[in-house]
């Protein structure tokens, strides 16, 4: 499992998330050994008549070929399942919360999410020197891989390694960056990603959401008035706006962002002076006169002031309705095609009397694309002190400085969720789960099943002195008074909280599959004596003195949960082989021996296999009361004679079951 994630990431170049995401668009252009056939793609090119340019403008940073290879690796953590929150208050819920490092959990989540988030919401940090912002991921390679990876001489190397513990606009381009391009992995096709920011790194992040995701697929910039009085801390001006930056990863799949609909009644003329001067023809029947009965009306000139109307030709008026089609000359908002489309939905069309000044009046109930300024007077956003507010009435203290407010998230949710009520929301930099919050909200108000994906880092409130005092950090000293030791500990109490809150407030309303609650998992990094036992391993020993299985446990891992050793590596290989974390897993029992079936998939994990199990294995096959495309086995489980003996018995069936022996 793990030896094999390592094997891997030896092979990882800085384009190998570019080249996977190529291939899976663009096979055709790939050899049988994985190699692009650029010869070939220069010809298509050709045949096209698409230039192609020497030179162009790019973004360009210390870190960023270590940054574009970070996002090609794959996970080198296990996942362990929370067994008394999953198999709690959990057990039922459809929610996620992931408690670690949001690049390694990105990358588990690369295999079973990928295309399934529909919008992602973050609120990365802003860099501005007082937020606490340094380059946090660590260079694992030695100076001598890290030149032979991206031909680095020993100056460059050192300016590499130079962001590490900074907070230059390096060192936040190059932690964002692989973040980024595995968020946009995780986006369906119709999926977008909003990303909370402010003046600091706008530009640049911008910048490379261009280059990630497409100049193309920019959606706007939502600018958010987040406080009622500004802020002066700038020097020069007050501040009271910072931006949401929005992308789509397929603009031609979006729709509309709305958060309101028309009213009915409402009026919107046809003739608006200036435009230029062309003819509406209205079929019969399709004017309501208001204020006329039964008459015909004259073709004549119905010009005043700057409005320019002339009716064309007679029209008779039956009962309100005109019985016959006319046609106007004028200055209109509509054009032909607008108006028959108009018709075609049955909005109504009225005009008072004479002179002819023809309204569209709404049936009502249509959606209003909303604008992109976020402040008070237009929408039912919040500010920073609203969110401040928020957190005081559920916890009683405020422990967050820079946390948004619940309305801020669930408008720009609703906005692209209100015709997709069973969408699925990111956020992986979850900090007090406003986000969770949020959608827990917005179902709770218009009955949708929207699921949410929490990540957070479990960053702890305090540290630890010479004497072994616990002492708050400058931050984190209101939360580690209040009883909680990291932010993750908060952010699910959030949850639990707010959840408890919606209950209340709408307890007569709420449906009843109203799910307000959430399956929790920690990504880590196994133990050192973990790592030195797999180093250790040799499969071709006849007998195992380690058991490999036990160290992957919560116990051995050193975080609460009670999760086995068996169910961390369960669980890291579903997401793995692509299911989800409700995905149902059948227990499967051979004699004494405890396996997992998944469809199709047989999981052998622990040790105890013999040729006892072998035998009914194979006698269940032969008699297809068993039927299997592969086998998944944990190689430290497996000495070298089992395993013979299995891979053997395996050939001799008439199906093919694939075996594959994990590391």
């Amino acid at each position: 499992m793990l030896r094999d994630s390592e094997k891997y990431n030896q092979q990882v170049k800085s384009n190998t998330a570019f080249l996977n995401e190529l291939k899976n668009k663009l096979p055709e252009f790939f050899t049988k050994d994985g190699s692009f056939d650029l010869d070939k793609f220069k010809n298509q090119l050709k045949e096209k008549n698409v230039n192609e340019l020497s030179e162009g403008y790019q973004l360009d940073f210390i870190g960023k070929d270590y940054a574009r290879r970070q996002a090609g690796e794959v996970s080198n953590t296990v996942i362990v399942p929370d067994e008394k929150q999953n198999q709690g208050e959990g057990k039922n819920s459809k929610n996620l919360f992931f408690t670690g490092d949001n690049l390694e959990v990105l990358r588990h989540l690369q295999n079973n999410y990928q295309n399934k988030v529909d919008v992602i919401y973050i609120d990365p940090p802003y860099n501005t020197g007082s937020d606490g912002f340094v380059y946090p991921d660590s260079f694992e390679y030695s100076d001598d891989k890290l030149k032979e990876m991206f031909g680095l001489d020993d100056e460059k190397v050192e300016r590499l390694k130079s962001i590490q513990g900074k907070s230059s606009h390096s060192a936040w381009l190059a932690f964002m960056y692989p973040r980024l391009v595995l968020a946009k992995n995780m986006l369906s096709d119709k999926g977008i990603i909003f990303i909370s920011i402010d003046d600091n790194e706008q530009d640049n992040l911008l910048e490379i959401l261009n280059e990630i995701y497409g100049e193309t697929n920019f959606i706007t910039n939502f600018v958010w008035e987040k406080k009622k009085k500004p802020s002066f801390l700038n020097g020069n001006v007050g501040q009271k706006f910072e931006y949401v930056v929005c992308f789509a990863k397929n603009r031609k799949s979006t729709h509309a962002f709305s958060v309101e609909k028309t009213q009915k009644g409402k009026k919107y003329p046809f003739n608006n002076a200036g435009n230029s001067v062309t003819i509406l023809t209205f079929p019969p029947k399709s004017v309501s006169f208001s204020k006329i009965n039964n008459d015909i009306i004259k073709r004549q000139d119905m010009s005043s002031g700057n409005i320019k109307t002339e009716l064309l030709n007679d029209v008779q008026i039956v009962e309100g309705r005109n019985v016959n089609k006319f046609s106007l000359l004028g200055e209109w908002r509509y054009s032909q095609d607008r108006l028959n489309e108009i018709l075609a939905k049955e909005s109504e069309i009225t005009i008072s009397g004479v002179p002819f000044r023809p309204n569209l009046t709404k049936v009502g109930g249509e959606i209003k694309k909303m604008h992109n300024l976020l402040s008070l007077q237009n929408y039912p956003v919040g500010s920073n002190e609203d969110a401040t507010r928020e957190l005081m009435q559920l916890f009683r203290v405020n422990m967050f400085d820079f946390n948004k407010p619940t309305s801020l998230i669930k408008l720009l949710v609703k906005s692209y969720t209100y015709n997709m009520s069973s969408s699925i929301v990111m956020d992986f930099f979850a900090g007090s789960s406003t986000t969770a919050d949020a959608v827990m909200q917005l179902n709770a108000e218009d009955g949708g099943h929207r699921k949410f994906i929490m990540i957070q880092l479990p960053e702890k409130t305090y540290q630890t002195n010479k004497d072994g005092k616990e002492v708050p950090t400058k931050g984190g000293k209101a939360a580690y008074d209040a009883g909680f030791k990291s932010i993750d500990e908060i952010s699910r109490e959030r949850i639990r909280r707010a959840a408890n809150k919606i209950k209340e407030d709408n307890e007569l309303t709420l449906p009843k599959d109203f799910d307000g609650s959430f399956k929790h998992y920690r990504v880590v990094n196994p133990a050192n004596q973990t790592l030195e036992d797999i180093d250790d391993f040799d499969p071709n020993n006849t007998n195992l003195f380690t058991n490999m299985v036990e160290g992957f446990s919560s116990n051995s891992l050193n975080v609460a949960g009670d999760a086995s050793g068996e169910q961390t590596i369960l669980t890291t290989w579903l997401a793995q082989d692509g299911y989800t974390f409700d995905t149902e897993v059948e227990d499967k029992q051979f004699d004494n021996y405890h396996a997992h079936l998944v469809d199709d998939r047989l999981y052998l994990i622990n040790e105890g296999w013999s040729s006892d199990q072998t035998k009914e294995l194979l006698n269940q096959l032969g008699k297809n009361e068993l039927h299997l495309q592969s086998i998944v086995l944990f190689g430290y489980s497996f000495n070298i004679a089992e395993l013979r003996e299995l891979e053997s018995g395996l050939k001799q069936l008439d199906s093919k079951v694939t075996l594959i022996k994990r590391y």
